[in-house]
């Protein structure tokens, strides 16, 4: 039902059912909100959406408010503006004023509104909150003191990650957000995925630099200095930087590094074809075996993490397969090492990432050898985007570059990765081409690459018939479990925890609009369509790696050392 409402003596339309806030904002009326989420139940908690609805006497939330058809409103009267002016002021009163040095300075909520509310000099004073400051966390640093009480960050991780690993300790003034029993976070049940971090206003909760130690081992001329990037660097680098993306500019990002001062450039797609040539081998080793349960497989460590906390009895089922990004820090720490005649520890390897929970696995204890780690840093896009701003390269003028051997190229499928269910679409499609010889179509993979949280798609290769199901996003993990409690059962099923994959990961732009994640992943499947090299298996790369350098490595010649082992983990919950 449709009626009209009168919206600052101006009449607007609106539909039954939705609020104040959702009719304004579809005719184009902007009212300022701290504590909202879109495509949350609203709760109405910040108060700074509040408008005047005549016939009511107090001010309502017009987040939470359904419209009704007599209703008359102002959005910016004299009492609104003064409601939500003095609203700021007091989040300002006890909030510290170290915006000059702050994580989020000139990006952050609070700061915006006080500059749109006109908020120029301190009327309320409070005493100010006792800094708290959380480094626990190899992945998050969380500071309690700019903390806002908004909630955005409880109720992500409650309902999007569902690992409730954070929320509202003590009462009154005492108030805060913290993990259970208000311990530090790596006594917590987090699993440094980010999405907290992404949805604070203030920068409470914000990821855990590198680049201060990036730094200072540039400037090491006695230590080789090598990176890697993951294929969706180079889109994400362009979004923060403001440019218009195109495919030059993965060959510029390998410049820019190099004038930034690192020795070696390579491609983490390169550890991606990897990890997808021995996923299909290990798919089609149990297929042969008819075995009887699925193989979980994924890149993402947060669902590992996951996984070792509350799903334990998938452990045995997981598969022991490094993500791309450590596969290729060790062929850095043994193969690159051997070419260049330099020692393990005499190399500092960075690994720039769209995702703050690959911080965490580069310091889990099957990730290091002989107390050396495969990745000794990891950035996330945000963080490289500063280095360069930093060493003040201009990449418009930067010029094109290869990557360096033997890690300088890809296959498509390597990048299709980086979106939920694109790893086990990369697996289908390499185990079906070693069974018949041919290419699958792409239309075959339309369910897999659907949006929904879980989905499944069988395929059939001959006489093999292999079913398939995409958890995307950790809330889909009731409908898997729900699905095999009916008895429906699955060969290969891949997890992601940020809906959509990595195209969403938390270490991408924070002002990235629901279109611009969807263009990351258009842009990803159309490179697919237009590649040269489409599976890890015609990569001549990877033939490189396999037939020649690897078998030529007596450390990595067996292929052990691209394995490592998963077990139970026991956390506060």
């Amino acid at each position: 039902m449709v009626f009209t409402i009168q919206v600052n003596n101006k009449k607007i339309r609106a539909e039954k059912g939705e609020t104040i806030l959702s009719a304004l904002n579809r005719n184009g009326i902007i009212i300022p909100t701290l504590c909202r989420m879109k495509d949350f139940t609203p709760t109405g908690a910040c108060r700074m959406c509040v408008v005047e609805v005549e016939g009511r006497d107090r001010l309502v939330t017009a987040c939470s408010q359904p419209v009704e058809e007599w209703m008359k409103i102002k959005t910016h009267s004299p009492r609104v503006i003064t409601a939500r002016k003095t609203i700021v002021e007091l989040l300002l009163s006890n909030h510290p004023d170290d915006c000059l040095y702050c994580d989020r300075n000139l990006d952050c909520e609070l700061q915006r509104l006080a500059e749109e509310l006109n908020i120029s000099e301190r009327r309320i004073r409070s005493k100010k909150i006792k800094p708290r400051l959380d480094q626990s966390s190899p992945a998050i640093v969380r500071e309690l003191s700019k903390c806002i009480l908004c909630g955005r960050c409880i109720r992500v991780c409650e309902e999007i990650i569902t690992s409730t690993s954070i929320d509202f300790i003590n009462k009154g003034k005492s108030t805060h957000v913290g993990p259970a029993m208000d311990r530090d976070f790596n006594f917590s049940s987090c699993i440094h995925c980010g999405q907290c971090v992404v949805v604070c206003p203030t920068a409470a909760l914000h990821e855990k630099h590198n680049i201060t130690e990036v730094q200072e081992y540039l400037n090491k001329p006695e230590i080789l200095k090598v990176i890697q990037y993951s294929p969706l660097v180079p889109v994400g680098i362009a979004e923060e930087l403001g440019i218009r993306y195109n495919r030059d500019f993965d060959r510029i990002i390998n410049s820019v590094l190099r004038k930034i001062g690192f020795d070696k450039v390579f491609n983490t797609g390169t550890g991606t074809d990897i990890c997808i040539s021995e996923l299909t081998d290990q798919l089609m080793e149990r297929i042969e075996n008819k075995a009887d349960k699925p193989l979980y497989i994924t890149a993402c460590p947060a669902w590992v993490k996951y996984a070792e906390q509350f799903m334990p009895s998938v452990i045995p089922d997981l598969s022991t397969i490094k993500s791309p990004q450590q596969i290729t820090g060790v062929l850095i720490k043994t193969l690159v090492a051997g070419q260049s005649a330099v020692k393990p520890e005499k190399i500092f390897s960075v690994s720039v990432t769209p995702c703050t929970a690959m911080k965490f696995e580069a310091r889990r204890d099957g990730m290091m050898r002989k107390g050396i780690s495969d990745v000794d840093a990891v950035l996330t896009i945000r963080e490289l985007a500063r280095l360069i701003r930093l060493y003040g390269i201009d990449v418009t003028n930067a010029d094109q570059e290869p990557a360096d051997e033997p890690m300088e190229g890809r296959s498509s499928v390597s990048a299709i990765a980086e979106v939920s269910g694109g790893l086990a679409e990369g697996v289908i499609r390499s185990a079906w081409f070693r069974i018949s010889k041919t290419e699958a179509e792409r239309q075959l993979f339309k369910k897999l690459r659907s949006g929904n949280s879980f989905r499944e798609a069988s395929f059939s290769i001959g006489e093999i018939e292999i079913n398939v199901a995409v958890v995307d996003g950790l809330k889909g993990l009731e409908k898997l479990k729900a699905s095999q409690a009916a008895g429906k059962r699955y060969d290969l099923i891949e997890v992601m925890t940020c809906p959509g994959g990595c195209i969403n990961g938390a270490g991408l732009t924070f002002n990235g609009s629901k279109d611009e994640k969807k263009s990351r992943a258009k842009m990803i499947y159309q490179a697919d369509e237009s590649d040269a090299v489409s599976l890890p298996c015609k990569s001549p790369v990877l033939r490189n790696l396999y037939e020649k350098l690897i078998k030529e490595n007596k450390e990595i010649s067996d292929k052990k050392i691209f394995y490592t082992h998963f077990e139970k983990r026991n956390v506060l919950l």
